[in-house]
């Protein structure tokens, strides 16, 4: 079974997007391993609370990846 997870930040992407996130995928996937791939095709598009992650040792939050900085 083709299993993907994506994290974002809490609150940054639109019911909408998170929609296109399941559909490509699962496209790619289907794209990959043939048709028999699309009805066992798990897409997981979980919201990480803000603060909830880091790069480079650094905590980061939406204002911070909203920023110009």
């Amino acid at each position: 079974m083709p299993f993907a997870n994506f994290k974002v930040p809490s609150g940054t992407i639109s019911a909408e997007d998170k929609k296109k996130i399941v559909e490509r995928t699962t496209e790619l996937y289907v794209e990959i391993y043939g048709e028999r791939a699309r009805p066992t095709t798990v897409v997981l598009v979980d919201e990480v609370e803000d603060g909830g992650w880091g790069v480079g040792g650094n905590v980061l939050t939406a204002a911070m990846l909203n920023s110009d900085a």
